[in-house]
């Protein structure tokens, strides 16, 4: 099988990675629980994994990353607790329903909502920014790069427009963390969150965020926490104040693997490394006749842009070209909605979706070139068969 849908999850990750999982599996017991060596092993793992986190998006503070399992859990948590009853939240049309349903639940309590526009491109309309600001605007919650298209935020431009008007600004890296760099106080975040199962090359079921210092959150999840038993209430320090319950301490053994990898590797080689297949597979496919590609062509030829490329093929259903790559050639992509609705109304493909080819390091020249012929072989069929 060829493997083009990192976007979703990472299939290929380092060897250290499932080898720390399964160590894990075999010798960690429960942080926090205990004084013996294998619970001890467990809260030293996962305070490592802490600080390695910390270290990648320019977090002094451990104890303000926080896990979770996963994006999703991060983004309901940072957006229920910041943005309640009376606030105004600003956010964009690129969002992933992570970011999209947990605050159109918050405007369902009383919360409002302004959503940014993009051009023809995908492009945001920064252009509008100011004038989406009222008196009693919050903050802003966006993503940094669209898991649809590709396109990136400027999200360094969006941080400083935050501080400048006394706004919260809320990052959703999950299409970009481990492939861009990202440095909270330089770029002005009070928020990151991130998933572990994708550029991060970790496993499922791991995730998280990171809180800047003098911003407090609350959990909707109380429970144990190893430490206070005897108060009623949750512990008021972090990173309990946001942990309830037994870590996935074998996925963060692997998540810290996968951040070591990284850290050895370099972000910016892996960064060059899929910018390469991804503008490879964009040449071979943007001049096959009856086939489109969305989203911004400078940012694909500037290697400013994730490594994902979506497009369709004449009018075909997205899924029934996805599922003609599976079986006839054994490529594995994404088609349909991509949970990214309002980025396919921007397109103008909410009937028909999106074919999305993604990329990751431990891809191949051989592997791209592969799926360009597949696509222009689908492509010259649809011709023939009159449907083009």
């Amino acid at each position: 099988m060829i493997y083009l849908d990192s976007a979703a999850t990472s299939l290929h990750r380092p060897e250290s990675v499932i080898q720390a999982v399964c160590e894990g599996m075999q010798c960690l017991g429960n942080p926090g629980r205990g004084a013996y060596d294998a619970a001890l092993e467990a809260g030293r793992t996962v305070y490592q994994a802490r600080k390695k986190i910390g270290s990648l998006f320019g977090m002094e503070d451990p104890s303000r990353v926080v896990f979770t399992a996963n994006v999703t859990e991060a983004l309901n948590l940072a957006v229920s607790s910041l943005f309640g009853p009376g606030s105004h939240v600003i956010t964009t049309c690129m969002e992933h329903n992570s970011v999209l349903r947990p605050l159109y639940r918050q405007e369902s309590r009383g919360a409002s909502l302004t959503i940014l526009p993009c051009d023809e491109a995908g492009r945001l309309r920064y252009d509008l920014l100011e004038q989406a600001v009222r008196s009693e605007t919050k903050g802003i919650v966006c993503t940094h790069a669209s898991n649809l298209i590709g396109n990136l935020n400027d999200i360094r431009r969006i941080g400083r427009f935050c501080r400048e008007h006394g706004l919260l600004f809320v990052l959703d890296a999950a299409q970009t963390a481990g492939i861009f760099p990202i440095h909270m106080e330089q770029d002005q975040i009070d928020v990151l969150c991130f998933t572990g199962h994708k550029g991060l090359l970790g496993p499922q079921g791991t995730g998280g965020l990171c809180v800047r210092n003098g911003i407090e959150l609350e959990s909707f999840c109380v429970g144990g926490s190893g430490v206070q038993s005897y108060r009623r209430e949750q512990p008021r320090q972090m990173p309990e104040r946001l942990e309830a319950g037994t870590a996935n301490v074998h996925g963060i053994a692997g998540l810290l693997a996968a951040v070591e990898w990284l850290e050895e590797t370099g972000i910016s080689e892996i960064h060059r490394r899929e910018t390469e297949l991804m503008q490879r597979f964009y040449r071979g496919v943007c001049e096959i006749p009856n086939v489109k590609v969305y989203g911004d062509a400078a940012l694909c030829s500037s290697g400013e842009r994730a490594p994902v490329i979506a497009l369709n093929i004449g009018g075909l259903p997205s899924d029934e070209v996805c599922d003609e790559l599976a079986q006839e050639y054994g490529i594995a992509v994404r088609g349909g909605a991509h949970c990214a609705p309002l980025m396919h109304e921007a397109l103008g493909t909410v009937e028909q979706g999106a074919v999305r080819f993604s990329f990751c390091f431990f891809n191949t020249e051989e592997e791209i070139d592969c799926a360009v012929q597949a696509v222009r072989k689908i492509a010259e069929e649809e011709v023939e068969n009159g449907d083009g």
